[in-house]
């Protein structure tokens, strides 16, 4: 699997060589020089995260570790590029998602901070988070728990707290919070079941579950669960209807039309 797209991914970068020659060196460096999707994110995220602490050739190590030691990782990197690729309109190719989403890419180097927390090396693995936040403007907690076929639409200020569980097949677009309420330890956080959209701005908080094929509107403050199916919208969110298709997130449609 990882090989296919790989081959399609160099296929895509040398027909954009011939439209763009000034970035040879950098096709070459990010793509050509690699034999692998693995070797190749590795090296980019690295890139992305490096500093005077922790160098380019340790963090890349690191990513080449986590990735070869857990072939799941692998699987949901896969998973989340192609759902950006089918469900973002302006992606043009599997090697724009690689190489310019910060999303994608935010996600990506989480899933390592993850696999660094399950290892017990909690430190490194929230020093990993802290260093997303600040390179890529998203907050994601190495304890969350994040299923496959993701899209982090934008991604700038997306917050996703410790206990948050998010499943398969979710969108989510900018300035999201999966929050606590700041009063309470333990289980805080929300649990995103499958197929789940998530406008841009909307913010929910609490240990509260929102159902398989649900929709949030963009600004909406969610403080209850969500029932399955349903489109809620507002401050606090109410049901406003129900969405056209049974996964919200893979027909990106935000429109909140009662009648859908």
């Amino acid at each position: 699997m990882a090989d296919k797209l790989w081959t399609t991914i160099k296929a895509e970068i040398d027909e954009q060589i011939m439209h763009e020659p000034v970035l040879v060196s950098f096709f070459s460096k990010r793509i050509h020089q690699h034999e692998s999707l693995e070797s190749a994110i590795s090296d980019l995220l690295a890139s992305k995260l490096a500093s005077d602490d922790v160098p380019l050739s340790t963090l890349r190590q690191l990513f080449s570790e986590a990735l070869s030691s857990d072939p799941a990782i692998m699987q949901s990197i896969i998973a989340d590029l192609r759902a950006t690729k089918q469900r973002d309109p302006a992606v043009r190719a599997h090697a724009d998602v690689l190489l310019y989403y910060k999303g994608f890419q935010a996600l990506q180097a989480y899933r390592v901070a993850n696999w660094l927390w399950h290892q017990e090396r909690e430190n490194l693995a929230l020093y990993l988070q802290s260093l997303i936040s600040v390179v890529f403007s998203v907050d994601i907690h190495p304890a969350a728990r994040i299923g496959s076929g993701i899209m982090v639409d934008h991604a700038t200020g997306i917050v996703i707290g410790e206990t948050s569980v998010l499943e398969d097949n979710i969108s989510i677009m900018q300035g999201v919070t999966l929050g606590g309420t700041g009063k309470i330890s333990g289980d805080r956080h929300p649990k995103i079941r499958s197929g789940v959209l998530i406008g841009s701005n909307a913010i929910i908080i609490g240990n509260v579950t929102v159902g398989e094929g649900a929709k949030i509107g963009a600004g909406s403050v969610v403080l209850s669960d969500v029932e399955s199916h349903t489109t809620v919208a507002g401050i606090p969110a109410v049901v406003v209807g129900k969405p056209s298709g049974a996964q919200p997130a893979l027909d990106m449609n935000h429109d909140l039309n009662t009648q859908d």
